[in-house]
């Protein structure tokens, strides 16, 4: 991902007078939405790659 997306995509966080305190419900949230990043990211490099190969047995074929 580039430096420029994760800029984009980077929240502030608001100000709060809880300090010292953790919020587990964001933090749980954050973690299912880049669970979900990476499983797609892992599914697309997978299609890529069985792709690849699919089409290199087919010109091997040939």
């Amino acid at each position: 991902m580039s430096a420029e997306l994760r800029f984009k995509e980077h929240r502030i966080p608001e100000k709060n007078d809880n300090k010292g305190k953790v919020n587990v419900t964001n933090l749980v949230s954050r973690l299912n939405q880049e669970k979900k990043r990476e499983r797609n990211s892992n599914i697309a490099l997978s299609v890529a790659a069985v792709s690849a190969i699919t089409v290199f047995g087919i010109i091997l074929s040939i």
